[in-house]
């Protein structure tokens, strides 16, 4: 793969389902004697797929690959950040794109992942105190009128 690593937009598409075949018939048919490309190629394909499943096979994968192929370890942080992201594991997405980030402080996919986690962990926050906003309200509003009919 060289220098090249994906935009981080692509944490947004999904691989198609016939892509994704095709890398999962290709993999299966190298069986116990897969290649290093094979097997990054499938993960690759496994993290892009919108099935949750798929995703955490590909991370599962790309485990692998970065503990027995010690060349793969920078494409397989990018992608194990962005399999991470797409699975909601923010803590887990951060340190692995902060790993990358520190080997290659100008990596701008890994940068503009890096702002992707931080706006989502964000907009989970925001999303969460809502609810806890909500359940408060609500709690209020029943004990108010708990008062109110204990009183009366």
């Amino acid at each position: 793969m060289g220098d090249y690593l994906p935009h981080a937009y692509e944490a947004e598409l999904s691989l198609a389902p016939e892509e994704l075949q095709t890398l999962r018939d290709l993999y299966k048919k190298e069986g116990a004697s897969v290649t290093p490309q094979t097997k990054f190629n499938y993960a690759w394909a496994l993290v892009r797929s919108a099935n949750k499943q798929d995703q955490q096979l590909g991370v599962d994968l790309l485990h692998a690959i970065y503990r027995e192929n010690p060349g793969r370890r920078r494409e397989c942080l990018y992608y194990l950040a962005l399999g991470e992201y797409k699975l909601g594991n923010y803590q887990k997405a951060r340190r692995y794109n902060d790993t990358l980030v520190n080997m290659e402080p100008t990596n701008q996919q890994a940068l503009a992942l890096r702002a992707l986690i931080a706006d989502r962990v964000q907009q989970e926050g925001l999303i969460g105190m809502a609810i806890v906003g909500g359940v408060v309200a609500v709690a209020g509003v029943v004990g108010a009128m708990f008062l109110r009919r204990s009183k009366d």
